[in-house]
């Protein structure tokens, strides 16, 4: 796969992006099609290590049907979301729960926190 096409997710431009492989290049990689730097960088990390915020809920302890909403506080690999969700199904948090607080950190080594996205009490 020496050329692919994707569509640039860091902003709402959209930008239609060309990856070649190129052996001259310091990141091994040219990029033709953005119209910013973000959208270079978005380009290359998904080419060396594409990486999702991971949005999700978690159990409440004691209350049957009811779920926090939580997310990642960064990227993780996309290879880890199955791993990470694992984790995630198996977390119950008690009450109460502020937006940002932490409910699990550093979730599989991969220097991303676990936060909630709500406030429950």
């Amino acid at each position: 796969m020496d050329k692919i096409e994707k569509i640039c997710i860091v902003c709402p431009i959209g930008c239609n992006l060309i990856i070649e492989k190129d052996s001259t290049s310091k990141d091994g990689y040219k990029v033709n099609g953005n119209k910013c730097n973000r959208g270079l960088k978005y380009a290359i990390e998904e080419m060396t290590n594409p990486t999702r915020v991971l949005t999700s809920t978690v159990k409440i302890k004691g209350i049957s049907n009811n779920m926090l909403s939580v997310r990642t506080d960064r990227g993780i690999p996309k290879d880890k979301i199955f791993q990470v969700m694992d984790v995630i199904r198996g977390l119950e948090v008690e009450l109460p729960v502020e937006v940002g607080d932490l409910i699990l950190k550093n979730i599989l080594n991969t220097n991303a926190n676990l936060i909630a996205t709500k406030s429950v009490g």
